[in-house]
């Protein structure tokens, strides 16, 4: 066996300098508005329950009508924009916080997350940004991600389709949280509703962000509860509730939006670069939702940077000019795919049909002696141990040809305890090139992230059979079974979806651990993310023999 400590990678360093350069100097450009585009600030909109929601339209040069896009939020239409300070602009704290890789570039009337008003009007169309109920100068109390939030936002679209500077025709765009509230609205089908396009946002707020495989998120979790907790006018206390509700239970599976109700036109953004946020959640909607026409777009760069590029937002433009507009400009591809050697090589981009992709071979690699991955189990069976806290383990298997691995990953294993009668397990895969880890982008810009990663309890380790598949395991959730002394019991970690190509010679590393990969450091970390570590106790992984201990990647010919 090899054992290892998965937050302990080289480069940490360099990596540190880097960010406290880009705390200090940030890559964010603020631009001027054009004087033709015209604002309209606080407008109100009554709810069905009478409740008056706030919102800014801005609106191009010119009569109209116009085609409109919407995104709605609880952090403040006017609280996010840029501050005007001595004779600049400020961007929002957070492009501080979080690590920014290439120059971000929008308006002074972009709030976080959302689309550039001045780039969507110059483009001919009406942009509307909405203060969600209890929000900014909204009135009410807030539910957020609620049924009444899906009311709410169904009303808007409906509003803002029926205005007189409007054509009567409304997409859906924006970031995170800007594109969470897309789904229940479209799930609701609003007649004015023509298109969305969900830019990484979560379908499942359990499984996705509070507890992804049953282990709590302790970090950004309860960083986004204090802020929201903070601004936005509560209907109930949330970090309670989340605190009561410890499974996957009717409370949990209420804020998940109904996905196979979705039949307008869909653009969704599945980066690979989000998997401890967004990425899963994102498939998710892809995968499930009953729109004829659905497109999805991966990357694996910075968040924001990819939102506000160019490239993207011309994606963005001619999917809405020919939904909402009625252009003859053609779809999206089904499946734009980007494959990446690194955080910073692109091997390809292509046009793929469907996800996972057809001609997948999908291939086991088998735990094996000395830390190995092999490709057939061994006759006899071997056991490595770790201690839950302090260190892991760690396979290799070296790649003698180059070889494409896109799609999701799983993780088998055969695992026991000492002195716990449950654990957190990690995994994730690596890859290293001469000796060196090769690091890519991951949720929150952090800059050293594995390719794929996974999260399981073992107490929650039952699989749900109507919603697996071998290549895609999703455990249920909602019953805890604690392990017996001397037990070993079969597990299921389902790993994040990738597009990595290996070059001949370099080298996969799955690494096991009970405790998160990532340092805990806001320097060197994977910061703000952080999960809650396994007790304390000895977690043995047993391989070879009947075990069935075995990694399963997509190879694609």
């Amino acid at each position: 066996m090899t054992i290892d400590r998965p937050w302990k990678r080289p480069g940490a360093r360099e990596y540190a300098k880097q960010r406290i350069g880009l705390v200090l100097h940030p890559p964010v450009r603020v631009t001027d508005v054009p004087p033709e585009m015209r604002k309209l600030s606080d407008l109100p909109v009554a709810t069905r329950d009478g409740t008056k929601l706030r919102v800014n339209v801005y609106l191009p040069d010119g009569d109209g009508p116009f085609p409109v896009i919407l995104s709605a939020h609880p952090y403040g239409k006017d609280a996010t924009l840029p501050k005007h300070r001595r004779n600049s602009w400020k961007p929002n704290f957070q492009y501080r916080l979080m690590r920014q890789p290439t120059e971000v570039s929008f308006s002074s009337e972009t709030g976080w997350e959302a689309p550039d008003p001045a780039w969507w009007t110059s483009k001919g169309y009406a942009v509307v940004n909405a203060d969600l109920r209890g929000a900014g100068t909204s009135e009410g109390k807030a539910s957020l991600l609620s049924d009444q939030e899906g009311e709410d936002v169904f009303d808007l679209i409906q509003w803002a389709g029926s205005q007189p500077w409007s054509t009567g025709a409304v997409g859906m765009l924006g970031v995170s949280y800007l594109a969470i509230t897309q789904f229940k609205a479209a799930a609701l089908q609003p007649a004015a509703l023509k298109a969305i396009c969900p830019w990484e946002g979560f379908t499942d707020a359990y499984r996705d962000f509070f507890a992804p495989g049953g282990v709590i998120e302790r970090g950004f979790t309860s960083l986004w509860l204090r802020g929201v907790g903070r601004t936005v006018r509560m209907a109930a206390n949330m970090s309670r509730e989340r605190d009561e509700h410890p499974l996957r239970d009717d409370w949990w599976k209420a804020l998940a939006p109904a996905l196979e109700k979705i039949e307008v036109p869909m653009l969704v953004c599945t980066s690979f670069s989000d998997h401890n946020l967004h990425s899963r959640g994102s498939w998710r909607a892809f995968e499930r939702a009953s729109s004829a026409e659905k497109f999805a777009w991966t990357h694996r760069g910075g968040k924001w940077a990819t939102f506000y590029g160019e490239e993207a937002k011309q994606v963005q433009l001619d999917f809405f000019d020919r939904y909402l507009k009625g252009s003859d400009a053609p779809p999206p591809p089904r499946v734009r795919l980007e494959v990446r050697e690194s955080r910073d090589v692109i091997a390809e981009v292509r046009e793929e049909k469907e996800w996972p992709l057809a001609r997948t071979n999908w291939t086991r690699l088998y735990l094996g002696e000395d830390g190995a991955l092999v490709a057939a189990a061994a006759s006899n069976g071997g056991t490595a141990r770790f201690r839950s806290r302090r260190n892991g383990l760690s396979f290799d298997y070296r790649f003698d040809r180059d070889t494409e691995l896109s799609g999701p990953a799983s993780l088998k294993l055969s695992v026991s305890l000492k002195g716990a009668e449950d654990a957190n397990l990690f995994a994730g895969i690596e890859k290293w090139t001469d000796g060196k880890y090769v690091p890519f982008e991951g949720s929150y810009g952090y800059g050293r992230d594995r390719i794929a990663v996974g999260w399981q309890r073992l107490a929650l380790r039952r699989i749900d059979p109507e919603l697996s598949t071998e290549f895609a395991p999703v455990p249920s959730l909602d019953t805890l079974e604690p392990l017996s002394p001397g037990e070993s019991v079969p597990v299921q970690i389902a790993l994040s979806s990738s597009s990595t190509l290996f070059r001949a010679g370099d080298t996969l590393r799955l690494v096991i651990a009970g405790r998160w990969l990532a340092p805990h450091n806001p320097l060197t970390g994977h910061f703000p993310a952080w999960y809650e570590a396994s007790p304390r106790g000895t977690c043995e992984v047993h391989w070879g023999g009947e075990s069935g201990s075995s990694l399963l990647v997509p190879i694609i010919p």
